[in-house]
């Protein structure tokens, strides 16, 4: 899931036709304001010899010329200002006019990636792996209670189906609420087929329509791009491993179904306590059991998610065969 430099450049063409779209958008008005109100063209240009006339003036010592030069260039403005309102235009009219304020569309803040390069980065990743469609989809106004039963009673925890779905939907959606403000992570877990991943898809597309960074792979996924950070030597791949360090949520789905060695149980916990230690939001969904997980990535990754995310799970039929003979 690494941006290569296509990528990279894709990313900074759109910045480059933004720039392109507000100049012309910016020129586009000064045409027509100098057309309707002359006398603004002739305040512009006043403006620019004053600061020609200024420089000078500071060059040949005298003192008194920046006090004064600032007198006029304020009365300028406000009566270029007056008349831009006079004629009906807002004050901002023939100011360029930035989709993001904060970086002014160049996609960097202080040397460092904004949050709209950031959400750039995270749609295109999305777009080329076609789960904005799935998005669109599976989210929370598509999610069903009809598929779980009141009758279906989970033997360990006593609960029906119905009610750990309501109760998972619950925290999930609190967990969006409260997201950016509320460390948390959830671990969401039971048998197959009872909408684990859909509720997954749901967080995610909420936190993305809000500008936030999500990161999702699959348990096969993590372990290749984890596997790429310790070993690979090529900067494009190792990129991978620095995205699931800097996202705000990153989604591990299906953990369980990737082939299991000591090396994928050390990085497990090495990725988990990292983002725990940075306060970065995970979740994690998986067929296992509890007792499954702690056999499986040790005791001591176990331990961590006990005491570090919130327990979500459920139980009932299989969601896709009841879809099926529901049609």
């Amino acid at each position: 899931m690494a941006l290569t430099n296509s990528q990279y450049d894709a990313i900074m063409r759109i910045y480059e036709q933004k720039h392109l779209r507000t100049h012309d958008r910016l020129t586009r008005h000064y045409s027509e304001i100098y057309e309707k109100i002359p006398r603004i063209r002739e305040i512009d240009e006043e403006i620019s010899h004053l600061g020609v006339a200024g420089a000078k003036a500071l060059i040949d010592g005298n003192a008194d010329a920046p006090a004064r030069f600032r007198e006029r260039l304020h009365a300028l403005r406000d009566e270029k200002q007056a008349l831009l309102a006079g004629s009906g235009y807002p004050s901002d009219y023939l100011e360029p006019s930035y989709e993001c304020p904060d970086c002014q569309d160049t996609g960097y803040l202080d040397g460092r990636k904004c949050r709209c390069f950031q959400k750039a980065e995270i749609d295109l990743l999305y777009t080329q792996s076609n789960l904005q469609d799935i998005l669109e989809s599976e989210n929370f106004s598509s999610f069903r209670m009809d598929y779980y039963s009141s009758d279906f009673i989970d033997p360990v925890s006593g609960k029906s189906s119905l009610d750990m779905a309501k109760e998972a939907l619950h925290v999930c959606r609190s967990f969006v609420d409260s997201f950016g403000s509320k460390f948390q992570n959830l671990l969401i877990y039971g048998n197959t087929g009872v909408g684990k991943t859909f509720l997954t898809h749901c967080i995610a597309r909420e936190l993305m329509d809000h500008i936030h960074s999500v990161i999702y792979v699959t348990s096969s996924q993590l372990f290749d791009i984890l596997g790429s950070r310790e070993f690979d030597t090529d900067p494009e791949k190792r990129q991978a491993g620095a995205l699931l360090d800097e996202c705000e949520l990153l989604i591990i789905d299906d953990l369980g179904t990737e082939l299991t060695n000591s090396f994928t149980v050390s990085q497990l916990f090495i990725c988990l306590n990292d983002r725990i230690l940075q306060k970065k939001s995970t979740i994690i969904s998986t067929n296992l059991s509890l007792n499954e997980i702690k056999s499986i990535y040790s005791e001591r990754t176990f331990s961590r998610i006990s005491s570090n995310y919130r327990l979500l799970k459920l139980a009932g039929d299989d969601i896709r065969i009841k879809k099926k003979l529901m049609k």
